[in-house]
């Protein structure tokens, strides 16, 4: 008579035990050390959770633990550490707690493995939790692998950010110190693409372009949560092999090859070519470059912006932590380019930007409500970026002559040409007429969709459309910032002072404006 298959002889306990294994295995192939502990508990009925040095568990255990199980787990980790046992077992009120480390996990943050059953424990238990210490370790070892990876790849981004911010801002030197504990190291010459895609597939198309495009410095847009940002080296062809999820579901648009110090040139023709990206089969599209005014107009432009700017260079911060002029120029800067948005590109608050606008304002004597002000504010600090060497200190105040107004600069013969050109392409024979009407009407009327709808009486919705159709034509963005909105002020101005005739027809705006500062909002 064959006696019981499940009695205890030492063949069927190692089979049993090879069994067991296995299945501690397949739990920690599951997802790591949860699968394991509930598996644990499962087969021996004992409450089991690890806990750190000082008997506290590291994290949620499959069951409540009650004040009892925590003062053994307590009492079994201290007699641990302190006569530096391979394991221990305590009993007490009818509970007994085994505790023993992890395989090769012995330093002072490993956790120990923790099980607290009713008495008598299984016999089975302390083999049990002795193998299963060997697939904990690994599983437990993986997971903090995992988070620290997790943890440098946060830090990491963080950092790339902060060097886009220093570019975007001018600090070339301070951003290539940083960039040096990162790779790829910055280029002198770089092309930058703003890539526009579903916020919701930015991660997963941020990890296909680090794959294949080798050299670049690849950064969340800090303003804009569909755009990613990309700086390449500018000293080569670009190369524009793009994954078929990017081609197919993103807009591109490329800078010219531009030095490392105009980073923040590069984003805006980056750009805007991506406005003309918007209108293409292809949705990618390179920045065409156009005569820049400040060099159109030259060394008179100089004297005009160090003169217009000199009452913030001139300001002295009256307290630590008032911005002073430096701040103020960078503040103008990034608002012109960005308006409610500067907050995310300065990473400071809304109130702390409204504050320094109004400061900007009471220096300069200006309204930026108005376009027209804007404008001037707008071309004073891109001639200053410039480098145009202004004349010699008192050379005009000897010849007898004053410096030239801004409506002198514009009244300039070479500026009026350059004026023709930037209304061109919405000015040729095969595009409808209201198209530089919508155009000149918006810009006259304080970039305010609303009043330009009521004076042509035309909806809100139309009046974008046709705004959308000039961007197409003038390979510029005007809707959304970074903006060529500025330059198409300027350059309206100067139609009308040198041939008010070809001006586009257009309603004349009042000189008083209601619009609201982008920043308050």
């Amino acid at each position: 008579m064959h006696g019981d298959p499940r009695a205890d002889t030492p063949a069927v306990g190692r089979i049993r035990r090879a069994d067991d294994v296995l299945d501690l295995q397949r739990a920690a192939r599951k997802g790591g050390t949860g699968p394991v502990l509930r598996w644990l508990a499962g087969r021996t009925g004992a409450t089991v959770f690890l806990v750190n040095s000082a008997g506290t568990p590291t994290c949620p255990p499959h069951a409540p633990l009650g004040d009892a199980e925590r003062g053994l787990a307590m009492s079994g980790a201290r007699v641990l550490a302190e006569r530096r046992l391979g394991s221990v077992a305590i009993d007490q009120d009818g509970l007994t707690c085994i505790v023993l480390p992890l395989d090769g996990s012995r330093g002072a943050a490993a956790p120990l493995l923790a099980a607290v059953v009713p008495q008598p424990a299984p016999p089975e238990l302390p083999l049990l939790l002795a193998d299963a210490t060997s697939g904990l370790s690994l599983s437990w070892l993986a997971e903090q692998t995992r988070r620290k990876q997790r943890r440098l790849k946060i830090a990491e981004a963080g950092t790339r950010e902060a060097v886009l911010h220093l570019l975007l801002n001018g600090h070339t030197s301070v951003a290539r110190q940083i960039a040096g504990a990162l790779r790829p190291a910055l280029p002198a010459t770089v092309r930058v693409y703003v890539i526009e895609g579903p916020p919701r597939v930015r991660g997963q198309l941020l990890g296909k372009l680090t794959d294949v495009a080798e050299g670049a410095w690849i950064v969340p847009c800090p303003v804009y949560a569909d755009h990613l940002f990309m700086l390449a080296p500018g000293d080569s062809a670009p190369a524009r092999v793009w994954p078929p999820e990017l081609a197919a579901a993103c807009f591109i648009g490329e800078s010219s090859a531009v030095p490392l110090r105009e980073t923040a040139t590069g984003y805006a023709q980056a750009f805007h070519a991506l406005a003309a990206a918007r209108g293409r089969p292809e949705r990618w599209a390179s920045f065409m470059a156009s005569p820049d005014l400040a060099l159109t107009i030259g060394l008179a432009a100089a004297a005009w912006a160090e003169a217009f700017l000199s009452p913030i260079r001139a300001h002295r911060a009256r307290r630590p932590q008032d911005p002073d002029s430096a701040e103020l120029l960078a503040t103008a800067a990034s608002w012109l380019s960005f308006h409610a948005r500067a907050t995310a590109h300065l990473n400071i608050h809304r109130n702390t930007l409204s504050a320094r606008l109004t400061c900007i304002q009471e220096l300069l004597g200006l309204d930026l409500h108005r376009l027209a002000d804007q404008a001037a504010m707008a071309l004073a600090l891109r001639t200053t970026a410039a480098d145009i060497p202004p004349p010699p200190e008192g050379d005009a105040a000897r010849a007898g002559k004053t410096l030239p107004t801004l409506d002198e600069l514009l009244s300039l013969p070479r500026v009026g040409a350059w004026a023709r050109q930037q209304f061109r392409p919405v000015t040729a024979p095969d595009v409808p007429a209201c198209i530089a009407e919508t155009l000149t009407t918006w810009l006259g009327l304080d970039a305010r969709i609303g009043p330009t709808a009521t004076a042509l009486s035309i909806s809100a919705s139309a009046v974008r459309k046709r705004l959308t159709r000039s961007e197409a034509l003038l390979k510029r963005s005007l809707l959304r910032s970074p903006s060529a909105i500025h330059d198409q002020w300027l350059a309206l101005r100067a139609l009308e002072l040198a041939e008010p005739g070809e001006v586009p027809r257009h309603r004349r705006p009042s000189r008083e404006s209601t619009m609201t500062l982008p920043a308050a909002g």
